[in-house]
């Protein structure tokens, strides 16, 4: 005698399935209320910050205090990207890496600007980095006094920081000290030296700036002894001429032209 199995009405069998996903549903909302309390809870709340990398202008206790109250979330909740963002706001700071360190704390690498010349005017608190880029920061702080100014229309830092860079050498080499270059909104180059001597660089591109500057520096020892001065007794330097150069000296009223045929070695 064979038996059946009685079948399961398909409405019951749905009732089933909607009832377990329901409940799984439930389960899972449940979960996630759970996690979303804990993670809100105030053991989670960032309390400390450890900071390593270059660290000359700040520490711990400076960017807890100026930074901290401007974080928002907890270790679970903050947004890494914003909280960086927050740490490149600080003046001295270029870059930095934010990690999170489990259960409440930061761990904060720095990447500092490295000031390698005043930028602008004398009025001016902004400074350009290692990297040719223009910053603000307090020039009270700075480690070294003695940078060179430099200035130029907005966006042109790198390029006059690498010029200055390839033309540095070139008046050390005469010990004269390059202390200013400034690039015209017109594309005309104008320096000083550390004596107050202005020279007008002219125009041009690299090449031709570096070939003006080299004529005139490996004739400027020959000239001045020939008024018997040296060469830091410049007054005032023109390069701009075609077939050579102006120099005044001081104690010397009248303008110099130099031709450079005839200073040919």
């Amino acid at each position: 005698m064979s038996t059946t199995t009685p079948v399961t009405p398909i409405d019951i069998r749905l009732m089933n399935v909607v009832s377990a996903l329901l409940l799984l549903m439930l389960g899972a909302l449940l979960l996630v209320a759970g996690l979303n309390w804990a993670m809100q809870q105030p053991v989670f709340a960032i309390r400390g910050v450890s900071v390593t990398g270059d660290v000359a202008h700040y520490n711990a206790i400076t960017l807890r205090a100026n930074v901290m109250p401007r974080l928002q979330g907890t270790f679970f909740t903050l947004d890494v990207k914003a909280a960086r963002k927050v740490f490149e706001t600080m003046p001295w700071v270029r870059r930095a890496i934010v990690r999170r360190e489990f259960p409440n704390r930061l761990k904060v690498q720095l990447q500092e600007h490295q000031a390698v010349a005043y930028w602008g005017t004398e009025i001016d608190n902004r400074l350009v980095n290692s990297f040719g880029e223009v910053f603000e920061a307090n020039v009270g702080e700075l480690e070294q006094e003695q940078l060179p100014r430099l200035n130029a229309p907005d966006g042109q830092s790198a390029l006059v920081l690498a010029h200055y860079q390839r033309l540095k050498p070139l008046f050390d080499a005469k010990d004269l000290a390059l202390v200013q270059l400034e690039l015209s909104p017109r594309g005309a180059w104008r320096a000083q030296l550390d004596s107050g001597a202005e020279l007008e660089l002219g125009g041009g591109n690299t090449e031709e700036l570096l070939a003006r500057t080299q004529r005139f520096l490996s004739t400027i020892t020959q000239v001045t002894a020939g008024y018997k001065r040296l060469p830091n007794q410049l007054a005032s330097v023109d390069l701009r001429h075609t077939d050579g150069y102006a120099i005044r000296l001081e104690g010397v009223s009248t303008l110099e032209e130099v031709d450079k045929r005839n200073t040919r070695r």
